[in-house]
């Protein structure tokens, strides 16, 4: 059997454990965000686990994932697609049972017209920005959406099942914007309710919110970097003091290993020089398979019993490591990322070498690297 030059291990065991935990934090129905193919994790198996853990919603940005969904049969739960656009499918979305978001009058209107095309109802989620300042309805025209969605919902054209927002600085537990969103939200829900909404869900809390911020969770939390046991807030706790298990285990096998002289320059540009006689192994990642770049003489990988750091630049499709006088072989394994169960560097490792988040870290893997999802057995964090 060949071996793979390199494989995401999927840990859906620790996706089911993880969703669970988060069950276990809140009186609020879960849903899973598997956005962006799970956060690079994979969308479909990822889904699966989720649901199993408790999971009784998913998230999806865009109204494909949210099909891909139902396609693949993944029918039990609710969906929410949030990211749709005036030319996206809209007619599809509400005879595949998929809620969508409305933030603005065009899109209550191509939410009217998908349900007439589609001959049922649509179900919307009525968005406020409450100060993200990203998608939403501003609050001085809420009003005005929420009474020309209630006189589409007489019509029997969409029912209005959700309201909801979304946090700007969950990861700062303690920031003040944070409570005046919740301010702002609070507030668009009465001022909806009094109107005649009667929402089957009110939401506002993300992962980060969902672990710190219990007056935030309503009627249903969205955590989606903590379903796979990252910290949403890493300068507070790490994934296992918030007991959450990471889901996904990068490695690779080493290409090449050869002695090189001192002085030896290393990769484009020569950003890295030998200081004495050493060792150098070739790894076959690279910035093609989602390796940042900024990983350049910064990113921490475990290979050859021993944290080791990139040495020179990331290229396309492969880095260099400096492992000295140690001994190592082409195929030798090295771990990118994972759990830690092994001594291996996290996700936040990389953010941090590479001055980004872990969502970046692991959503920018890429398809040439294949995931091999395994049932693990559950460790405790």
């Amino acid at each position: 059997m060949s071996v793979l030059r390199a494989q995401a291990t999927i840990d859906l065991a620790a996706v089911r454990a993880n969703v669970a935990e988060l069950g276990s934090r809140t009186s609020a129905a879960v849903m899973a965000v598997v956005k962006a193919d799970a956060y690079g994790h994979g969308l479909l198996p990822v889904a699966r686990a989720a649901v199993e853990g408790g999971a009784t919603w998913l998230g999806t940005a865009l109204l494909s994932e949210g099909l891909a969904l139902r396609a693949a049969g993944i029918t039990e739960p609710r969906v929410l697609s949030w990211l749709l656009d005036p030319a996206d499918e809209w007619a599809r979305a509400v005879g595949a049972d998929i809620d969508v978001s409305v933030s603005a009058p065009w899109a209550l209107a191509a939410a009217v017209a998908g349900a007439c095309e589609a001959g049922r109802s649509a179900r919307v989620h009525l968005k406020v920005d409450c100060g993200l300042g990203r998608a939403g309805c501003m609050p001085d025209r809420w009003e005005e959406l929420v009474a020309a969605a209630l006189a589409a919902q007489s019509d029997g054209a969409v029912a209005v099942v959700g309201l909801w927002s979304h946090l700007a600085y969950a990861d700062d537990p303690h920031h003040p914007t944070t409570d005046s969103q919740l301010d702002v939200f609070r507030q668009a829900v009465k001022v909806a309710e009094a109107a005649g909404v009667t929402p089957e869900v009110r939401h506002l809390a993300n992962s980060a919110a969902t672990l710190t911020r219990p007056d935030t969770h309503f009627d249903l939390v969205r955590p989606g970097l903590a379903v796979y046991g990252l910290s949403p807030v890493p300068e507070i706790a790490t994934p296992a003091g918030l007991g959450l298990r990471p889901v996904m285990t990068l490695a690779a096998r080493l290409a090449l290993v050869k002695r090189v002289p001192a002085g030896q320059g290393v990769s484009y540009f020569h950003r890295y020089t030998t200081e004495r006689e050493t060792t150098l192994a070739l790894v076959p990642l690279g910035y093609a398979d989602g390796v940042p770049r900024h990983a350049t003489n910064a990113g921490p990988v475990l290979a050859a019993g021993k944290r080791r750091t990139v040495a020179g630049a990331v290229c396309m499709d492969q880095f260099v490591l400096d492992i000295g006088d140690d001994a190592a072989a082409a195929g030798d394994e090295v771990l990118l990322f994972g759990p830690g169960d092994d001594g291996e560097p996290g996700a936040q490792d990389w953010a941090v070498a590479c001055g980004t988040v872990s969502y970046e870290i692991v959503t920018r893997i890429g398809p040439r690297v294949p995931r091999v999802v395994r049932d693990l057995p559950v460790r405790t964090p």
